[in-house]
């Protein structure tokens, strides 16, 4: 249907102010990435000064002993996200919590609950992810206490903590990951004891044993979830970014669709309006033009 000049100006005009929003969730999402990349970084440190006193406590104490894993109740932290605009990123991780069936599940954020809810599952919780960087702490200390909550629940047993989040994998895409919380991974365990003590002081400690444990465990907990909340806004903001590329991208194939069509009725009003002078010209010239009286 052909349309108005108006209208394509009006449709322009539209399509410009969606291309400024675009535009501008491209640039926060690229802008808000980088903290978070910078305090997983951070947190990193921390966790490995963690580790040195698990280190340093398997060296004064012997290897630590697992519990049997038959009698552990599974529990599931499933850090999404709180906006859209970022794809399909919440409902590739439903789908992989929907692989751990019957478990107690935390989730973090609204647009994951939703997600969560489309596959069947109902959360026990529902946290909301953190506005900024200083958020981190707040989260993984609300995770950390849901986790003690939940372990006090399953009494006399105990839990199986596993994290699903998403995190970045090569050539720019992002990957669901299932990650072991607790029980502590063998692998570590095993590591810790067979490691060397490297320093001439060997470790002392005046707290007693199963208290300086729980709160190593406590520390590697909440550095473990801080890490992997840090990686899960880079990720979602990485996909929001690459979303609004696509979006601006379209926008501008539409808006040049817009402009070669304005450009096209603009001349054809133009044409219309000079053939209008002309043929009225024509028609003015030939009611003046004098009559012949010999004829």
């Amino acid at each position: 249907m052909a349309q108005t000049l108006e209208r394509l100006t009006r449709r322009s005009d539209t399509m410009s102010s969606i291309r400024s929003i675009v535009r501008t969730m491209k640039t926060m999402s690229a802008i808000n990435a980088a903290p978070y990349e910078q305090a997983a970084r951070a947190i990193d440190v921390w966790r490995e000064t963690v580790l040195e006193g698990l280190h340093g406590f398997v060296h004064r104490n012997g290897p630590l002993v697992q519990a049997d894993a038959r009698d552990l109740q599974p529990v599931i932290i499933a850090i999404g996200s709180d906006h859209g605009l970022c794809g399909n990123y919440n409902e590739i991780l439903a789908a992989e919590v929907a692989g751990h069936a019957g478990a107690y599940v935390l989730c973090v954020g609204a647009q994951m609950q939703d997600a969560l809810e489309g596959e069947g599952i109902t959360p026990a919780h529902t946290l909301m992810p953190p506005a900024n960087t200083d958020g981190l702490n707040r989260l993984a200390g609300e995770l950390v206490t849901h986790l003690e909550t939940a372990r006090e629940r399953a009494a006399p047993g105990d839990i199986a903590v596993t994290l699903v989040y998403t995190r970045r994998a090569p050539f720019g895409r992002q990957a669901p990951v299932s990650q072991p919380l607790l029980p502590l991974e063998p692998a570590l365990l095993e590591d810790l004891a067979a490691r060397p003590w490297d320093s001439r002081s060997l470790p002392q400690f005046t707290m007693p044993a199963l208290d300086l444990l729980a709160a190593l465990v406590r520390n590697l907990l909440f550095a473990t979830i801080y890490r992997a909340a840090a990686e899960a806004l880079v990720t979602e903001n990485a996909a929001r970014l690459a979303r609004m590329q696509q979006a601006e991208q379209s926008v501008d194939e539409k808006l040049e669709e817009l402009r070669g069509e304005t450009r096209s009725v603009r001349q054809s009003e133009i044409t219309t309006e000079l053939l209008d002078v002309i043929v009225g010209f024509e028609a003015l010239r030939k009611r003046r033009k004098p009559v012949d009286v010999n004829a």
